[in-house]
């Protein structure tokens, strides 16, 4: 039986570029459905969060260049939480799957392998 699972993932940049932020981004989410055999027809939605230092792209827009047309994507800010990790893009993908939820990979890229260093190395 099918239910929808979250798949988290995260990564950083250095500079709050376009061409940083788009990369970055798909280079995550290519990884999440890469190492979950996601297609894009089993995605529900997706959630993009960046904190406050990011604002020359969404990065949402990367899922779509990526060819996710009809996947509904939504981008918020982080709150913003004194000692933070700065740079930080995030990602929640709602997966239609029966995947048990232990066998899910959730993928933390660059600095972002500091939030979960227990997922990161997995």
């Amino acid at each position: 039986m099918q239910k929808c699972r979250g798949v988290r993932g995260a990564t950083t940049i250095e500079q709050n570029t376009q061409d940083q932020i788009l990369s970055a981004t798909q280079t995550l989410l290519i990884t999440m459905l890469t190492q979950n055999q996601i297609d894009f027809q089993d995605i529900a939605s997706i959630l993009f969060t960046t904190t406050a230092d990011i604002t020359a792209a969404y990065p949402a827009k990367a899922a779509r260049e990526l060819g996710m047309q009809l996947v509904p994507l939504l981008c918020f800010q982080e709150m913003q939480v004194e000692g933070s990790l700065p740079f930080c893009i995030r990602i929640l993908i709602h997966w239609n799957t029966s995947q048990p939820q232990d066998e899910i990979q959730h993928i933390y890229l660059n600095q972002a392998q500091q939030l979960r260093p227990d997922l990161s190395q997995k």
